[in-house]
């Protein structure tokens, strides 16, 4: 999860109908056994293990993973570096979240949570059999320090957790986090969801006697106290993770079902395409495929067809999730700031064509910051959602309140000439005109050109089709695809001129908002606000979503954000699938009932070969 909300003053009573009728802060505290955002938790304090989990599960065999491009650290704190994938396998939170509820998540590190009616700390006590992979136990002190060195060394933490002004031990086994405003009903679940680190580990020495330093990059082999360890690593080539047979919260009831595999092994390939045909020679055991093409056309040899591999389209992650992936252009670059550049870019991507010719009619075209949700907004606004917009009138484009954003139609040649037309003419309010067949700057003479930066080859694809509609309107773009080192490198410190990035929204929309669309993070190097967002009617609505008092002021609060966001048109909408579209070999199996909002992979997967 990676959520939450701000201010404001709703009454104790409903502060008592979310989170249960509590004592106040001075009195006795009120221990839960998990937190629910919103509603009520789905298990019990005794429940035994999660539905969607096989507690008979066998615990052998391997899993054999890939990812593209590369890595080149292991100390996932920092923002330098690519970091390696599985690390979340080594280290435990305090809290864990179930796949089959949207708001709720259950003790692990820590065996209960209280917090007062005003939700201004929460205090959890950890549970005494926790321990790290050497034998000491988690300490409050292990909390505070990696609290302070995410938010000192992290960007994304540090806007993530700036409403956490401290946290403190409150005895033997409790750590108290204080929080700079009341009411926000989220802090208490953030503060349980970041990895726990060992502080006496990251304050001692390595095996070459010289101090660790938490704040630089690291291919050391790290402590945790999670299911697995890292046991080898070939650098920016493979991970090997094994099973600890002595992990301390393997008989949890969050944890029973789960870590069935003996080992995990990542190996890293620099190309899709020979990553995919890794998979299908047997080297790798399971698959993601973000390609619908080859969903489509690729996936007809012989293990398919006589059921080796299965194959299937879930769409159980998407249920509760909004996703926006677009191509962002970066309004720190004078080019961008006007909205009427940023909206021809826009009439200048054919989607409909691209769609069918690339992607075989497999893709959905993207319409809001948090489509295929209840969340997305939708024709004009209406009840509060319009009252809420009112209040900022001033501050708005007004075609907020008198048409509904669509997404320019192409798909056949006077579609799409129509649309270059008019982003020819959007270009013209702007102080750009079309001489010969470049477009510049009415003043200047400048010609229009920017680079369009990728993270992969895989992406040209569907990139290059639309670097082809622009230069018909005589706009240079450029594709230039990097290592992933380099990539992160560079969007961190905002140096692109446009890139390809996706959101992935929760059902509970919070303190991240800030982090992706906030003033205060668009100029914080390593922030998410990608496209560099600042504008006071995006602030005051993030504010107001933070602060709603109940589930439908929360809702209306972000349809009216989404609705601003798409009318300064800070991105170009791109597609998704809305599936996850899942390919597995036959030693590999799952629960027969998935999570609801989930695949449970690979946590309450096994491997069929463990059986024989």
């Amino acid at each position: 999860m990676i959520v939450s909300r701000l201010v404001s003053g709703f009454s104790l009573a409903i502060a008592a109908a979310l989170f249960g009728t509590g004592p106040s802060q001075a009195q006795e505290p009120q221990w839960r056994h998990g937190i629910a955002v919103i509603g009520e938790l789905k298990m019990p304090a005794d429940f035994k293990q999660f539905a969607y989990v096989n507690p008979d599960a066998p615990k052998s065999g391997e899993l054999r993973l890939a990812d593209e491009g590369t890595f080149d650290n292991l100390n996932s704190v920092v923002d330098r570096g690519a970091v390696a994938s599985g690390l979340p396998f080594i280290y435990d939170t305090l809290m864990k979240k179930s796949e089959d509820e949207v708001f709720g998540t259950y003790g692990l590190l820590a065996e209960a949570v209280s917090y007062p009616d005003d939700v201004s700390s929460a205090t959890f006590r950890l549970r005494p059999e926790a321990k790290w992979a050497d034998g000491q136990p988690v300490t409050p002190e292990d909390v505070i320090f990696s609290l302070d060195a995410f938010k000192e060394h992290s960007a994304m933490y540090s806007g993530y957790y700036r409403h956490v002004t401290a946290a403190e031990k409150t005895g033997e086994r409790e750590v108290t986090f204080r929080f700079d405003e009341k009411n926000n009903r989220e802090l208490p679940s953030i503060v349980g969801d970041f990895p726990i680190l060992p502080k006496h580990w990251w304050q001692g020495k390595d095996a070459q006697g010289k101090p660790r330093d938490i704040s630089r990059t690291t291919l050391e082999l790290p402590l945790g106290s999670g299911p697995y360890k890292l046991a080898a690593v070939q650098p920016g080539s493979t991970l090997r993770y094994e099973l600890r047979d002595d992990y301390w919260g393997k008989d949890l009831p969050v944890n029973r079902g789960q870590y069935n595999f003996r080992t995990i092994s990542y190996t890293y390939f620099s190309d899709a395409d020979v990553e995919f045909e890794a998979f299908r020679a047997g080297n790798v055991d399971y698959r993601q495929e973000n390609s619908s093409s080859r969903w489509a056309t690729r996936y007809d040899f012989d293990a398919v067809k006589d059921g080796r591999i299965t194959k299937e389209a879930l769409t159980n992650p998407f249920k509760a999730t909004g996703i926006m992936q677009a191509m962002v252009p970066n309004l720190r670059r004078d080019l961008f700031k006007d909205a009427r550049v940023r909206e021809a870019l826009n009439y200048a991507f054919d989607f409909e064509s691209m769609n069918r010719d690339l992607a075989y009619g497999g893709l959905k075209r993207v319409d809001s910051f948090f489509w295929g949700t209840e969340l997305a907004s939708s024709g004009l606004p209406q009840g509060k959602e319009l009252e809420i917009l009112q209040g900022l009138k001033d501050k708005l484009p007004p075609q907020v309140f008198t048409t509904p954003y669509v997404n320019p139609v192409g798909g056949d040649p006077n579609k799409v000439r129509d649309n270059l037309r008019t982003a020819i003419g959007l270009l013209k309010q702007a102080g750009w005109e079309l001489k010969g067949n470049r477009m510049v700057n009415a003043k200047t003479g400048q010609p229009m050109s920017f680079e369009i930066l990728l993270s992969s080859a895989s992406q040209e694809r569907s990139v290059n089709p639309f670097v082809a509609s622009l230069k018909k309107i005589g706009i240079e773009a450029r594709i230039r695809t990097v290592d992933a080192s380099q990539y992160v490198n560079r969007t961190r410190s905002f140096d692109y001129d446009v890139i390809w990035a996706v959101w992935a929204e929760t059902m509970n929309p919070g303190n991240e908002q800030a982090e992706y669309w906030g003033s205060k993070s668009a100029q914080r190097q390593g922030s998410r606000n990608y496209a560099g967002i600042a504008d006071p009617a995006v602030d005051a609505l993030i504010a107001r979503i933070t602060s709603a008092a109940d589930r439908d002021e929360q809702v209306a609060g972000v349809k009216a954000l989404d609705r601003v966001l798409l009318a300064n048109h800070f991105v170009v909408p791109l597609f998704y699938s809305g599936e996850a579209k899942i390919a597995y070999w036959n030693r590999i199996t799952r629960p027969q009932t998935l999570p609801e909002f989930g695949t449970g992979f690979p946590d309450s997967w096994w491997s069929k070969q463990a059986a024989k």
